[in-house]
């Protein structure tokens, strides 16, 4: 259950509706809204507490979202949020009406002077963050896992050189202090991880924003609950991202689920982008389902660069060369003026 209070409530007459339902035994969780008092009530009300509720004044409305949505639901902000990304003059915002921005960088880190060149590609291109895998899940476990600890430096070191917050995939909630001591900037959960409910509450409580992939067979009820936990353990700042799913179809790496944008915008307020590369996984794809998506009101792009596909450790056939890159930049710029 959802309070949502009007504007004009008493700051006093909201805080001792929260130390009733507190003293009542049910947990609840006030919204960062600024425009409204909105409070989440995280347990089952009583009848009886919510009649109670119901009558006081300064009540607008009570939102009963089906299921056990809270925090990842609309009705939890007045407006679309947006997640802050980075610290200072180089910080990005997604979300809530702004620009769409792009994510780019290589599947996977492959050395120092690997990075900084690409960091200087993403930066001419006019992308906003520098992503690179320091630790990678791969099918085949002979395959490139990454350089790890190492990796996350690199791409910290190339970001900072250029002036670029750092987005990186975190598989396990031991290497967490690492992603912290290293400052990466937007932590990433992949897709495989999706439902890792250990590892979602573990990085929830960090601090830090999260980039939530979506399950290659997840349903959208199951990719807000994963949401939904993120937010229950201490982290509001969550950025979706659609990178395809699994269906029986073989001529591309995933199916691009482009049908729940608008179903999104009417559920979450969260901000949303979108993944062609690994959705599509051929690069010359790429550039019609990114404009499908900043069409369909995508918040963002995130997709792989590389200035030798032909030589990456990693997803080289779905990886943009640098002028690529930058048309897609400019192309998604012209677009989302179009249609915000």
């Amino acid at each position: 259950m959802i309070l949502r209070f009007r504007k004009s409530a008493p700051a006093d007459l909201v805080q001792a509706a929260i130390e009733r339902c507190e003293r009542a035994g049910v947990r609840t969780a006030r919204s960062p809204e600024p425009a409204r008092p909105i409070v989440a009530l995280l347990d089952k009300v009583p009848a009886a507490l919510e009649k109670e509720l119901a009558a006081l004044d300064g009540v607008a409305e009570i939102v009963k979202p089906k299921g056990d949505l809270r925090m990842a639901h609309r009705a939890f902000r007045e407006g679309a949020s947006r997640v802050r990304v980075g610290r200072g003059e180089h910080a990005v915002t997604l979300g809530g009406g702004t620009p769409p921005i792009v994510i780019a960088g290589p599947c996977s880190v492959e050395g120092r002077d690997f990075m900084e060149e690409v960091a200087g590609h993403v930066v001419a291109a006019g992308a906003s963050i520098l992503r690179g895998g320091a630790y990678k899940p791969r099918t085949s476990p002979y395959a490139f896992q990454g350089y790890g600890v190492e990796g996350l430096a690199q791409l910290k070191d190339a970001g900072e050189k250029h002036g670029l917050p750092v987005c990186a995939e975190i598989m396990d909630g031991a290497h967490l202090p690492a992603f912290v001591d290293h400052d990466v900037d937007l932590l990433q959960v992949g897709a495989r991880n999706m439902q890792n409910f250990t590892l979602l509450k573990a990085i929830g409580a960090a601090g830090r924003p999260v980039l939530l992939k979506r399950g290659m067979a997840a349903t959208l009820e199951e990719w807000l609950y994963a949401a939904e936990y993120l937010c229950a353990h201490g982290c509001p700042q969550v950025v979706l991202c659609e990178r395809g799913i699994r269906t029986f179809e073989t001529a591309t790496r995933n199916t691009l689920d482009l049908t729940i944008l608008p179903v999104l915008r009417e559920l979450t307020h969260f901000p949303v982008i979108v993944d062609p590369a690994h959705a599509v996984g051929i690069a010359r794809f790429i550039a019609p389902l990114a404009r499908a998506a900043i069409a369909c009101g995508a918040d963002g792009l995130t997709v792989e660069v590389h200035p030798r596909p032909e030589e990456a450790r990693s997803d080289g056939p779905q990886a943009l060369l640098p002028a690529e890159l930058a048309a897609l930049v400019a192309e998604a710029r012209v677009l989302g003026a179009i249609v915000r």
